[in-house]
């Protein structure tokens, strides 16, 4: 299964309620075959520009990302199910690459490292 990140901006609300949308989402994720492996809080800031969303006008928002796998056919059910929550201002699933060796180190790419001294 790929790895994705999802990352979201809730409206701000308070902790109970946070905690109640989250537990929703990551539920969301666990019925459609998705492993979460990480959540996580990335705070509260002012927005970039304004969000009009279920008739609401939002300046600030609450940053959360989640990490997790699943199914390639898991994205488009989520994305929808994410953009009818009232809670949920901004969605978006973003797809990890899997890790980059590091520059130079050995077998890396083209035989780097590999190089002999004269």
């Amino acid at each position: 299964m790929p790895r994705y990140e999802l990352a979201l901006i809730l409206k701000v609300m308070q902790r109970a309620e946070t905690a109640a949308t989250l537990r929703r989402t990551v539920e969301a994720l666990m019925e459609r075959g998705a492993v979460v492996r990480d959540l996580e809080n990335l705070g509260e800031r002012l927005l970039p520009y304004r969000i009009s969303k279920h008739n609401h006008r939002h300046a600030r928002g609450a940053y959360f990302s989640i990490d997790y796998y699943a199914p390639t056919n898991v994205s488009e059910s989520l994305l929808d199910h994410l953009h009818r929550d009232v809670d949920v201002v901004r969605p978006t699933v973003l797809k990890k690459d899997p890790v980059v060796a590091r520059v130079g180190a050995p077998g890396a790419c083209c035989g780097a490292g590999a190089a002999t001294s004269k």
